[in-house]
């Protein structure tokens, strides 16, 4: 998804924090800008406010997103309601299978094989989602 988005002519920047460095670096690859373990919640904050638009999973980054009135593309593992815990805003896409059987297991890892909640969102899926947020067709 991140080489589709750099494709796409988006810069792209992967946050995490200090202990998912490994995660953001394999993430971001050489087609992002990797700032894992390198953001307090303020400057996370001004990261995502200068967004266009945001993509995260189901996460603080998304509501933190929404919250600074930048768009969200949510991807969304439905371990929990997407109607009780997606961003609250009105600019959030909510992106993933809402009816896998994960669904509801406020579980903390996927607790089935081969990840069906997201595994099907396809890069031209997130894509139209994105450009859905910056008028690109």
């Amino acid at each position: 998804m991140v080489a589709a988005l750099s494709r796409a002519g988006h810069r792209v920047v992967v946050t995490g924090g200090a202990a998912e460095t490994e995660l953001t670096a394999l993430v971001a690859g050489d087609c992002a800008l990797d700032l894992g373990g390198r953001t307090g919640l303020a400057e996370l904050a001004a990261v995502l406010a200068d967004s266009e638009v945001v993509v995260a999973p189901n996460s603080g980054p998304g509501h933190l997103a929404a919250a600074v009135g930048t768009p969200v593309v949510s991807l969304f593992a439905p371990v929990v309601p997407v109607s009780a815990w997606s961003p609250f805003a009105g600019r959030v896409t909510v992106l993933g299978n809402h009816d896998a059987p994960c669904r509801a297991t406020r579980s903390r890892k996927c607790p089935v094989p081969g990840h069906p909640c997201l595994d099907g969102i396809t890069d031209t899926t997130l894509l139209g989602a994105v450009h859905q947020w910056t008028g690109e067709s």
